[in-house]
C-alpha cells in the first residue's frame, strides 16, 4: 500500500553547483535547464549554496546566478542558502537581495549564515575569530535594513551613519528568511524571528532540531499565521532499477565528496566528523536516498515523518550526474510525491 502524503508538505531544490567535470559555461546552461524544468514541475524554490575558491561551488556569487534563474522561470522561488554575511558588507547584501527580489517579481528567499569553513573566509582576510561577531552584527543590520527608512548602526565590525535606503525589497515586509542549522539553539532563534530552517543529518537527529523550533514557535506570540518551513536536505537519485540508480549515484557522490574535501585537504584541516566518507556511508546516514521510484518515495516519506520536517530540499544534481539523470529524478519526485 502506498503511504499517504502528509498535509502541507512542500518540495524545493538545493544545489551546491559543485564541479561536474564539464566547462563552467556548459554546467551553468545545464543548471538553468534544470531550474526551468523544476519551475514547470511545480517545485517551490531553488536554493543555491555559496562557496569560494573551491570546486565545491561554481556559484561563488549566488545572487548573480539566481538572477539568470529568475529570467528563465515564472513561479519557482529562488535564493541563496546561505549568503555568507560574515564575508560581505551587510549593506551590499541588502541591496543585492532587493535587486533579486525585484528582478524575480517578488520570488526571493534569503538564507543567511556565517560559513562553515574558516579557511574559505580567510582567503578574503576574515580572521576566524571575527567570523561569529561579523555575522551577528551583519544579520542585525540586514534585518534592520528590511524595515527601510534610514539606517544607522554602531558595532565592533560595522558602522553606518544615517544611510539613506533608496532601494527596498519587492515583498512586504521582506523576503522569507532561512537559516541552515544543526543546533537546537539556532532553531529556536529562527522560530523566535520568523525564519525557516534547513537541516541535514539522520532523521532522528533532525527531529531534535525541529522539536526545538516548534517549542519556541509555540511560545512566540509574535509569530504570524503562515506555517514555517522546516527543511530536510537529501541527495536523491532515482533509477530504472536499484542497480541503475546505484551505478549513477555512487561515482557522482565520490566526485561531490572530493570537491567538498578540496579545501580541507589543501589546508590539512580535519573534515567534519559527520561527513560520510563513502557512498555506502552516505546511504547509511540517510544523506543519500537512492533506488527505484517506489523505494525512494517510501524512504523519503518515512524520513520526513521521523524528522518532523515539512519541506524536502532535494539535491538532485551533484558530482558528475548527467543532466538527464537529474531531470528524471526531479520528474519522479513530482509524480510520486508532489502529486502522488
Amino acid at each position: 500500500m502506498r503511504k499517504a502524503l502528509p498535509s502541507k508538505l512542500a518540495f524545493g531544490i538545493f544545489d551546491h553547483l559543485d564541479e561536474d567535470g564539464s566547462a563552467i559555461a556548459r554546467q551553468y546552461a545545464d543548471r538553468l535547464s534544470l531550474a526551468e524544468a523544476c519551475d514547470r514541475l511545480g517545485f517551490y524554490a531553488y536554493h543555491l549554496a555559496e562557496h569560494h575558491c573551491s570546486p565545491h561551488g561554481r556559484g561563488p556569487s549566488p545572487n548573480l546566478f539566481l538572477s539568470s534563474v529568475a529570467q528563465r522561470t515564472c513561479q519557482l522561488r529562488l535564493g541563496p542558502l546561505v549568503m555568507l554575511l560574515s564575508l560581505c558588507h551587510p549593506l551590499r547584501a541588502f541591496e543585492e537581495i532587493c535587486m533579486l527580489d525585484h528582478l524575480s517579481g517578488g520570488r526571493a528567499e534569503l538564507g543567511i549564515g556565517r560559513g562553515s569553513l574558516p579557511v574559505e573566509l580567510g582567503y578574503f582576510g576574515i580572521d576566524a575569530d571575527a567570523v561569529q561577531g561579523r555575522y551577528l552584527e551583519a544579520s542585525e543590520i540586514l534585518m534592520e535594513a528590511m524595515r527601510r527608512g534610514t539606517l544607522s548602526y554602531s558595532g565592533h565590525h560595522f558602522e553606518l551613519n544615517d544611510v539613506p535606503l533608496t532601494l527596498g525589497p519587492h515583498q512586504c515586509p521582506h523576503p522569507p528568511i532561512w537559516v541552515a542549522t544543526s543546533r537546537s539553539e539556532s532553531a529556536r532563534w529562527a522560530a523566535a524571528n520568523g525564519a525557516n530552517i534547513a537541516c541535514v543529518g539522520p532523521a532522528s537527529i533532525v527531529r531534535k532540531i525541529t522539536d526545538a523550533f516548534r517549542s519556541e514557535e509555540g511560545h512566540n506570540s509574535d509569530a504570524d499565521n503562515q506555517a514555517s518551513f522546516l527543511g530536510l536536505l537529501r541527495m536523491i537519485v532515482v533509477g530504472q532499477s536499484a542497480n541503475h540508480a546505484y551505478s549513477l549515484a555512487a561515482p557522482a557522490y565520490e566526485r561531490w565528496l572530493k570537491s567538498f574535501k578540496f579545501l580541507y585537504d589543501l589546508n590539512a584541516v580535519p573534515v567534519p566528523p559527520n561527513l560520510p566518507p563513502t557512498f555506502d556511508a552516505a546511504i547509511e546516514s540517510e544523506l543519500c536516498v537512492v533506488g527505484t521510484a517506489a523505494f525512494v518515495r517510501r524512504a523519503l516519506l518515512d524520513q520526513l515523518e521521523e524528522a518532523g520536517a515539512n519541506y524536502l530540499l532535494c539535491q538532485v544534481a551533484f558530482g558528475d550526474l548527467p543532466l538527464d539523470a537529474s531531470l528524471y529524478t526531479a520528474m519522479t519526485i513530482q509524480s510520486e510525491l508532489m502529486v502522488g
